[in-house]
């Protein structure tokens, strides 16, 4: 009920707004304005694969300028080493562990493996009130364009979770074809050979215009960079033709795909400039989960998409916001994806306010913004991720304190503890040589997991190995 009130209040102070039956000063003070908010959630992208990142061939000027007019982490994490539990992650500002969407969505099933994985939830509950709905009510539009990921019934697609705007959002976590006819059932599809990244850039820059007297937030959760890798020949032969022996990332066509990813920040950046919206408008650019190794390399980080290394879970993470933060900033804080919430709700006013989540286990980064230095009132991030991954994950979870990280494997229960500001590859194991920070950092994790009441594997009776 307060949220129906409180939008319909909003949307009445707007339209006497508009005919000028409401003083502006009086609207103004009543509510004030508030940033627009772009969420620009690239899939599967690695942390090496942006220029400004240091990829060796992937052409990211776009991007590159973003970090370079905005505030660049070089210890950003996606919630999840898969892409559901990031996605509701971001929608809601919890890990996943509390929500208990710990997979990609329906996973993989492992009748066979030697630990069962628990009953865990396939899809975002619609008790949660996710960060479209927080700004709706706060009188936003809300458009998300592009992969949605958190429910196989369509009562669960974004529509029913706060989005105005739902083109290309439904159960599915890749694309049947990234050129039209894409077969996407809440997408019409375009002329044969659209390119859908293109579409998804076209489709951002309509929502933009359209909503250009704000507030308006645009989730922008790109389908590229995840498989099928399919790209425009004419952008992966140029690419073909830049690859050496050299050349640590050699992948023609994944190449083509980032530059999709990259002209489509660059439309969206200059039809804010062309509207005037730079200077009030809010965007984050990061990534659901590491790089695919067979479509990337991420060294120096270790493995990728589907493990429990740094290479599983480190990513991209930009915040462009000329109001409020210094062009060319660079920040080593660690940082994951449930601070995107509270951050946005500080950043537009709202937090505080009724209507939010309870229990939101993410830290705004305001403080970052202000001083990219600054430090957050918290000492650790956690993983949880009780299922298996052809990547490589067997069931785990992790926890990272300022530089030491530690990761259970429950197969067999073994840890692994690594410096990761000596050993950023994770290549030394410290457990056995440093086995009081190892069983400390085991007695936090395993405090965090009793807190959010994380779901445990369990033994299979079946198991027929050793």
């Amino acid at each position: 009920m307060y949220r129906r009130l409180n939008a319909c209040f909003l949307g009445i102070l707007a339209l006497l707004a508009w005919h000028g039956l409401l003083s502006p000063t009086v609207y103004a003070a009543d509510a004030p304005a508030r940033p627009n908010v772009i969420v620009i959630l690239v899939d599967d992208m690695g942390w090496t694969d942006l220029g400004c990142y240091g990829s060796d061939l992937f052409q990211t000027p776009n991007i590159d300028r973003l970090a370079k007019d905005g505030l660049r982490f070089t210890n950003a994490y996606a919630a999840c080493t898969v892409c559901s539990p990031t996605r509701a992650a971001m929608m809601t500002g919890k890990y996943p562990a509390r929500l208990h969407v710990t997979d990609w969505i329906p996973g993989h099933g492992r009748q066979d493996a030697k630990l069962l994985v628990p009953d865990w939830t396939q899809y975002l509950p619609r008790e949660e009130v996710t960060l479209a709905e927080a700004l709706k009510e706060a009188g936003y539009a809300t458009g998300l364009i592009g992969k949605w990921h958190l429910g196989s019934q369509e009562e669960g697609w974004p529509d029913k979770h706060g989005f105005d705007v739902n083109l290309g959002g439904y159960h599915k976590g890749q694309p049947p074809s990234y050129f039209s006819p894409y077969k996407i059932p809440t997408l019409e599809d375009g002329p044969a050979g659209e390119y859908l990244t293109d579409r998804e850039a076209a489709e951002a820059v309509k929502f933009i215009e359209q909503h250009k007297a704000g507030p308006f937030y645009l989730y922008m959760p790109h389908y590229a960079v995840h498989t099928p890798l399919q790209a425009k020949k004419d952008v992966a032969a140029g690419y073909e033709a830049k690859i050496t022996p050299a050349t640590r990332h050699n992948n023609a066509k994944y190449a083509a795909m980032v530059t999709g990813v990259d002209d489509s920040v660059g439309r969206i950046v200059a039809k804010l400039a062309e509207l005037g919206l730079t200077e009030r408008t809010l965007i984050v650019f990061t990534s659901d989960n590491g790089g695919l190794l067979r479509s990337t390399d991420n060294v120096p980080l270790r493995a990728g998409k589907g493990s429990a290394y740094e290479g599983g879970v480190r990513v991209p993470a930009i915040v462009k916001w000329p109001a409020k933060i210094a062009p060319g900033g660079v920040c080593d804080q660690p940082i994951i994806t449930p601070d995107y919430y509270p951050t946005l709700l500080a950043a537009t006013g709202i937090a505080g306010t009724a209507g939010h989540n309870a229990q939101v286990d993410g830290v705004s980064l305001m403080p970052l913004f202000a001083d990219p230095k600054a430090t957050l009132p918290r000492a650790s991030l956690y993983w949880h991720y009780p299922h298996y991954h052809p990547g490589g994950a067997t069931p785990y979870a992790a926890v990272r304190h300022g530089d030491w990280k530690l990761i259970e494997f429950y197969e067999d229960s073994h840890v692994e503890l690594y410096n990761l500001k000596d050993d950023i590859g994770e290549s030394r194991d410290q457990a056995k040589t440093n086995p009081d920070k190892a069983a400390e950092l085991q007695q936090e994790l395993h405090a965090w997991q009793s807190r959010v009441k994380a779901q445990m594997p369990r033994a299979n009776p079946k198991f027929q190995g050793k």
